[in-house]
This record gives structure tokens, C-alpha cells and sequence, in this order.
């Protein structure tokens, strides 16, 4: 087995899945300030709302779409490549996160199409916190990649670390929100 192949393959997926999450982050808070325009004046909304359309089609046709694919071929291909790999756990559950990550992505290019024909389907504070749901994939995908797999942290735990992680981001989401409606 050439050994340069699969490194190669693997800096590939991990090129792959970094720019997809750094476009999944992005693209929700643009969801974010096009919700938050509302509240604008309505010639400055209707700018707005226009440049943010613009710019979540473009992110996610051009940037976040292209990165899922790399991150799945290079990811099957090191499958491929490693057949082993299938008999651990910790891979099962990581497959089963980027298909619902993967679910999460499809359901964003559903937000676009709503935002475009003005029917937000969710508040500022809702999506700031739909803006979090790739952190929570990530964190959890992590560490199983790194620790689980190698038996430093059981699969469990993982999802215990990923559940605390997720409710201080949601308190810490809270309390932005009382802050701002505070000023």
C-alpha cells in the first residue's frame, strides 16, 4: 500500500472537511444579519437582504458544496484504501455524524431558497443558534477521529463531552441574547 497516496488522501480530506465547516459557520450567520435586516429601514433591508442572498448562494454553490465532495471522496478513498478502518466504532459513529451533518448542509441550501422568497424560518436567536449545530459535529467528530479511535476516550464519553459543550454554548447564547435586548 503506498503510504504517500494515503497521506495524501487524508490531507485532502482534511482540507476538505475545514473549508466545509468554515463555509457551514459562515453561511448560518449570513442566515444570522439577513433575519437581523428586518429591522432595518426598508430601502437599507431590501440592499441588504439582496447582497446577503447573493452572498449564501454563492458560499454554498461555490465554496461549501465543492468542500463536501472532497471531504466524502477522500474520505471513502481512504475507506478504500483501509477496509480495517470499518471494524472500529468509533468510525461507525463518525460516519453517522457527517450524514447528519451532511442532512444539516442540504437543509441550509433549503434556508437560502426561503430567505430568498422572504420567508425566514427561524428568529436572530434561533439561528445564532443554528449557527452552533457545526460545532457540536465538529467537537464530537474530533475527538472520536482522535481519541476514540485510539482508545483515549470511549465512544460515550465523546457524546457526554459534546453534550456539556453544547449547553455552555447555549447558555453563553442566552446570555448574548439578554445582553443585546438589555442595551
Amino acid at each position: 500500500m503506498d503510504t504517500t497516496l494515503i497521506y495524501t488522501f487524508k490531507a485532502l480530506h482534511i482540507i476538505g472537511f475545514v473549508t466545509w465547516f468554515a463555509g457551514l459557520f459562515y453561511l448560518a450567520r449570513i442566515f444570522v444579519y439577513h433575519v437581523e435586516a428586518n429591522d432595518k429601514p426598508e430601502t437599507e433591508r431590501n440592499i441588504l437582504q439582496a447582497q446577503y442572498n447573493i452572498m449564501a448562494s454563492r458560499l454554498y454553490k461555490i465554496i461549501t458544496n465543492p468542500a463536501m465532495m472532497i471531504t466524502w471522496t477522500f474520505g471513502i478513498a481512504m475507506l478504500v484504501m483501509n477496509p480495517e478502518y470499518l471494524k472500529g466504532g468509533w468510525l461507525h459513529a463518525k460516519l453517522l455524524l457527517v450524514f447528519l451533518l451532511s442532512g444539516y448542509h442540504g437543509y441550509c441550501k433549503g434556508i437560502i431558497k426561503k430567505l430568498k422568497e422572504g420567508k425566514p424560518t427561524l428568529n436572530p436567536f434561533q439561528f445564532r443558534l443554528f449557527n452552533e449545530i457545526p460545532s457540536l459535529f465538529l467537537v464530537a467528530i474530533v475527538l472520536l477521529a482522535v481519541l476514540s479511535r485510539q482508545a483515549l476516550m470511549p465512544i460515550h464519553y465523546v457524546f457526554l463531552v459534546v453534550a456539556v459543550f453544547g449547553a455552555l454554548m447555549y447558555m453563553g447564547a442566552k446570555a448574548y441574547q439578554k445582553k443585546r435586548l438589555d442595551k
